[in-house]
């Protein structure tokens, strides 16, 4: 194998997987910043970031999977200019996809890589014009799961068809595990990258080695994403995988996606709960790593909205 590891590294990658301690640095020179996924709408969004403040808990990016598309205009610019009052990046998925479209395979046993994938030429279409009118609402962050919706949108911002300041938080269900396929999503032009749930210290650092994007890594994962819950492991997943977006899902709770008003309760209550498992993370980082260094808010780097 020491030829093919060899020519591993004369590509710049790593020929191994080790834990070794990272380096870099978001733009502040901070190792770690939190994200709470699955904020579905304006309620549940000042729900989280209310508990948030009762519980001391520093929420930088707030991250929502049911997509610009199920929310109205007033939702939309309401989201965006909560965020911007609090200096919080507000990302929202870039939909429809596979899916929630007329699909059997993204269903199927076999098929489940097809769901988050944008169909035909009109679903790319429908994605790419969800992105713009979320854009278009003050919104400055994206999640992408499909690496065409990711090309033709990077190509848009720098044609300047999309703001130039727009940032794309690729999604966990894109799906690239290894060091070589994360690259290709950095240059097509990803912002962040949001690893598979259920890589090990030491592949977090393989894909660390290769690329300077913000990782953003579950800490606790949804069920349907694995269910890990990985609290003892949060301080050496900072050490390796800096400059790192520690994100809080929940275990034992439901897919709540497409989430609409008759599910706002239950949303409320998911984000309280993510905002406490997220003290709970921070309170064992705090322990096993006192020297960690997180961003404050309105941090460089972080997508605010514009508003």
């Amino acid at each position: 194998m020491d030829q093919t590891r060899e020519f591993l590294r004369s590509q710049g990658l790593p020929g191994e997987d080790a834990p070794l301690t990272s380096s870099k640095r978001f733009p502040d020179g901070a190792q770690y910043r939190v994200e709470i996924p699955s904020t579905e709408g304006p309620e549940v969004f000042e729900a989280v970031l209310a508990e948030a403040d009762a519980r001391g808990v520093r929420v930088h990016r707030i991250s929502q999977g049911s997509g610009g598309m199920l929310l109205t205009d007033d939702e939309l610019a309401s989201m965006a200019v909560a965020a911007s009052a609090r200096s919080v990046e507000l990302s929202l998925f870039a939909r429809p996809l596979a899916s929630w479209d007329t699909s059997p395979m993204s269903t199927s046993s076999g098929g489940a890589p097809v769901a988050a994938q944008a169909r035909g030429t009109e679903q790319l279409v429908h994605v790419l014009e969800d992105i713009r009118r979320t854009a278009e609402a003050g919104v400055r962050s994206v999640l992408i799961t499909d690496l065409g919706v990711l090309k033709v949108a990077s190509a848009m911002r720098e044609a300047g068809d999309l703001p130039s300041d727009l940032q794309f938080k690729i999604s966990v269900q894109m799906g690239l595990a290894n060091p070589a396929s994360v690259r290709i999503a950095e240059d097509l032009g990803a912002d962040t990258y949001n690893v598979p749930t259920d890589l090990s210290l030491a592949q977090l650092a393989a894909v660390r080695a290769a690329t300077d994007l913000p990782l953003d890594v579950y800490i606790e994962a949804p069920d349907d994403m694995g269910g890990f819950v990985r609290h003892f492991e949060i301080a050496e997943i900072v050490r390796v995988a800096s400059p790192v977006y520690v994100k809080f899902g929940l275990r034992n709770a439901p897919n709540i996606y497409p989430s609409g008003t008759h599910l706002t309760p239950t949303a409320v209550a998911l984000g309280k709960e993510r905002v406490r498992r997220a003290q709970i993370g921070l309170d064992l980082l705090g322990r096993h790593y006192p020297g960690a260094v997180g961003s404050e808010l309105a941090a460089e780097g972080l997508a605010l909205p514009a508003r």
